[in-house]
């Protein structure tokens, strides 16, 4: 069966009609129940109970909801509650995070979706774009946004920007004419228009062939559904540490275990402070601290324009190895502008126009009346070429209005896509006078005479050479370029095809969808931070190679490619292939996922950002989507992980900087939680060894677990960021949390926080006070990790630095905690609920002192491990 763009207007019309009339209300309503509505079908969205019960997937979660019913079964109903009370809270921080998000973004969406104007019963009705069925014959004008896919029955000038399906920013010419080829790329079927894209000049009408999932944008919306969402670092990495913690904390309990039998202990006592041990050893809050932390993250990166919908996407983004970054919209504009004017036989930049200058002014003033496109109040209507051109006669202070009130229009030869040329006729200076713009091959050969200043005289082949060469060179720096002319005429006829012959050269105007300004600052940013910056674009490859050339992607030429190359490599082969390019052209949704994967089979962490339609897959794909806001589709959006609201490329190295932190982050709250939590293992297990009676209460290790350790946690977690994560390379994927050289602090550190608490016990102890000894031990553990929190801001001593008093949370916690365990030591009421004594002032210091031992100790350490690195 033959395709659409294969058939003639009228036997598309006959096909999905039956006849060659405008539908009726009859057939509309038949075709409506037939095809549904014009829309596309959205995803199942998650219930906010799915949503909650997803939050208890992690294996850290899981291991402490086995602890809490063990806890239950064995009679500590307290130890029980608490943590099911501390997962829970930890669930709901991120169901509301999660809906907060699509709130979000959900307010992005536009209020009302645009409207059609289509032709029923023989007249010209406007109607929301989702009652638009197949069979109706749609009408166009410039501006108007194309409601469903269909092919051309009519077409003066038309020229559609498909920018969103293709990835091509330059509007695409349109034609009614028969394509005999079978196999014609989207791009190129120039008698098809599709959902999504919009009219940028001319008009045209088309009979609607596809609407909602079976137009181009439906299938790429389905193709999201076989693509499957990469689970974030943070999330592969905290399951692997919850599953080596268990182990670990496991082998510590079953060793204790062993240990009371041996001594002789009741087997049902040493089971349940096994229980009890492993319960307080394993960092029940760090689930809960993780989630506020990325929850901080995800408001703070809010403000800074961007909406994440997933919280770990935001740690994720610090782990990207390598940015799949789409061209138009993302790092370029998505808007021509003028960038060179040739005239006088010189060239010269946009900005350094002079209108005072008459061959300037001349070849300025002719490329705004030579010319249909409109800007009133900001709103551009017209070829994204032609509004180039007449914003830079608005830069420059000529009001294009004013302009072609001065010379009005009196006749014209309109844009034809075959002859490539457009004239309009004015009468400049009492003389008439035809403009004419066009392509320079075809304009240079219907010239005859060339101005240069004030003189005309004839072209000559040395001339048209010159002429040649430049348009040459702006063609290698990717930029459209357009030639312009000029013909006295007679005064009293209309123009006609005839008349656009024997011209005189004025000048070539070339332009560009030129990249934004922080484009080059952020990609610089990206290599300084190890991140492989790569451009992905449905745009010519002399285009695509001019921009990422500009902006430092591209340093060598053999470096750029185009998407048919890929078309025949396997996997295996473009696995291997993708090292050495930088830049990808001409590219299809198929070949964005494909090159996606190939870096991600390599190892790497991946992120892809873009703004259209045949994005969205890619973005899916991707380990971190990144959508723009803005100028971004909602299927785009609704793939991507993270949504930027200024559309800006530089926002997205904010992201993986604030990412790089809070991981950073993430990990001294970790080391604060494992190195007291080890601490108060070690001090268990020497008591056990030297058969010394436990240093704790069960309520001891709950009271340091909910205040004393969860507090300054949250507090490291919202440590201020730091640049000078951007000079380290970006983590390998496979790296776990639980390194060599972390588990070393964690023992070192762990080993003086226990050194002197047990110091501390012994004091107490002596003359064979237990229940002083436990009391001093529980109040010089819980001070010990309150300074320990300092400790942990930074792997440099930080103690004589600004640095120690830049986080006002942690602050807040040492004083909060300070205030706590005092109070519980200090006031009689407390004494039974905590099994605690009255400490004296002597016993009280004595207490502090310890615990303040261990900043210069660690700090100390600190020292001697860096110095030992610089030795390396």
């Amino acid at each position: 069966m033959k395709q659409y763009y294969q058939l003639s207007g009228e036997e598309t019309i006959m096909q999905v009609n039956g006849s060659l009339e405008p539908l009726t209300e009859e057939q509309v309503l038949e075709h409506q129940e037939k095809y549904g509505p014009n829309e596309l079908v959205e995803g199942k969205k998650k219930t906010t109970l799915q949503i909650f019960l997803e939050q208890y997937k992690d294996f850290l979660v899981i291991i402490l909801i086995i602890a809490a019913v063990a806890s239950g079964f064995m009679g500590d109903v307290e130890s029980a509650i608490v943590i099911l009370i501390v997962i829970t809270m930890n669930a709901i921080l991120g169901t509301v995070q999660t809906i907060k998000a699509e709130q979000s973004l959900a307010s992005l969406k536009k209020l009302s979706g645009p409207e059609a104007k289509v032709l029923r019963c023989g007249n010209v009705v406007q109607i929301p774009s989702s009652e638009v069925t197949v069979g109706d014959i749609v009408m166009l004008d410039a501006g108007d946004y194309i409601p469903a896919d269909g092919r051309l029955t009519e077409c003066a000038s038309l020229k559609v920007d498909e920018s969103a399906l293709t990835g091509e920013s330059l509007g695409v010419e349109k034609t009614t004419d028969i394509i005999k080829e079978d196999e014609v790329p989207l791009g190129d079927r120039l008698n098809m228009v599709y959902s999504g894209s919009f009219v940028t000049y001319g008009r045209g009408a088309f009979v609607v062939t596809g609407i909602g999932m079976e137009t181009e944008v439906g299938k790429i919306a389905s193709l999201l559904k076989t693509t499957s969402e990469k689970r974030t670092p943070l999330q592969i990495n905290l399951d692997q540490f919850g599953q080596k913690l268990s182990i670990l904390i496991l082998v510590f309990c079953a060793i204790l275990f062993g240990i009371s039998i041996f001594r002789g202990d009741n087997i049902g006592d040493a089971f349940l402070f096994a229980v009890a041990l492993a319960v307080a050893a394993i960092p029940e809050a760090l689930s809960s601290i993780v989630t506020i932390v990325l929850s901080f993250g995800t408001q703070k990166m809010a403000k800074e324009h961007a909406i994440m919908r997933k919280l770990q996407a935001v740690e994720g983004l610090g782990s990207v190895s390598v940015i799949c970054s789409d061209k138009t919209g993302t790092l370029t504009q998505n808007k021509m502008t003028v960038e060179d004017y040739y005239v006088d036989e010189k060239c010269i930049k946009a900005a350094d126009v002079d209108v005072n200058d008459p061959s300037q002014s001349r070849l300025l003033i002719s490329s705004m009346l030579c010319n249909d496109s409109k800007n009133t109040d900001g709103v551009e209507i017209g070829d994204p070429t032609e509004t180039a051109l007449i914003n830079l006669g608005s830069k420059l202070g000529l009001d294009p209005e004013a302009v072609r009130a001065k010379y009005p229009r009196e006749s014209e030869n309109p844009f034809d896509s075959d002859r490539k040329l457009m004239s309009t006729k004015h009468t400049m200076e009492g003389v008439p006078t035809m403009v004419i713009k066009g392509a320079v091959d075809v304009l240079l050969d219907r010239m005859t005479q060339i101005q240069i200043g004030d003189e005309v005289r004839p072209l000559t082949e040395n001339d048209r050479k010159n002429i040649e060469d430049q348009n040459q060179n702006f063609s290698r720096e990717g930029l459209r370029v357009l030639a312009f002319g000029y013909k006295v005429v007679s005064d009293e006829e209309e123009l006609t095809l005839d008349d656009e012959y024997d011209l005189t050269f004025i000048g070539l105007i070339a332009m560009m969808d030129p990249p934004r300004e922080e484009s080059k600052a952020a990609v610089a940013e990206c290599k300084r931070a190890g991140i492989r910056p790569i451009m992905i674009t449905g745009d010519h490859k002399v285009t695509a190679a001019a921009i990422a050339k500009r902006i430092g992607i591209l340093e060598d030429e053999s470096e750029a490619c185009e998407g048919a190359e890929i078309d025949k490599m396997s996997d295996e082969e473009l696995k291997d292939f993708v090292e050495g390019i930088s830049v990808y052209a001409r590219v299809s949704p198929e070949h964005k996922i494909r090159i996606v994967r190939a870096w991600q089979d390599k190892g790497n962490i991946v992120s892809m950002t873009g703004d259209g339609v045949n994005d969205a897959p890619a973005l899916k794909q991707a380990d971190i989507g990144v959508a723009m806001g803005i100028t971004g589709s909602e299927v785009s959006k609704d793939a991507a992980a993270m949504v930027l609201t200024d559309d800006n490329f530089a926002t997205i190295v904010k992201a993986v900087e604030n990412g790089r932190n809070i991981y950073r982050n993430i990990k001294a709250s970790i080391q604060f939680l494992l190195s007291g939590n080890f601490g108060a293992i070690l001090a268990v297990l020497y008591a056990s060894i030297m058969a010394l009676p436990v240093p704790f209460a069960p309520v001891h290790l709950l009271f340091i677990n909910l205040l004393t350790d969860s507090l300054p946690a949250i507090a490291l977690g919202l440590e201020p960021g730091s640049k000078d994560v951007m000079n380290e390379k970006p983590r390998p994927m496979n790296e776990s949390i639980l390194t060599r050289d972390f588990l070393l602090k964690i023992g070192t550190e762990g080993l003086s926080v226990a050194v002197t608490t047990m110091i501390a016990f012994m004091i107490g102890y002596h003359g064979s006070n237990e229940l002083l000894g436990s009391t001093m031990a529980f109040a010089t553990l819980c001070s010990a990790r309150l300074f320990h929190g300092f400790n942990c801001k930074s792997d440099r001593p930080v103690v004589f630095t600004r640095k120690v008093v830049n986080n006002k949370f942690l602050i807040g916690a040492f004083v909060l905690g300070i205030i706590l365990i005092t109070s519980v030591v200090m006031i009689p009421g407390l004494h039974n609920m905590f099994k605690v004594q009255t400490l004296t002032l002597t016993q009280l210091l004595i207490v502090y002192g310890l615990a303040a031992v261990n900043i210069p100790i660690i700090q100390a350490m600190k020292g001697i491990r860096l110095l030992f690195r610089k030795k390396k």
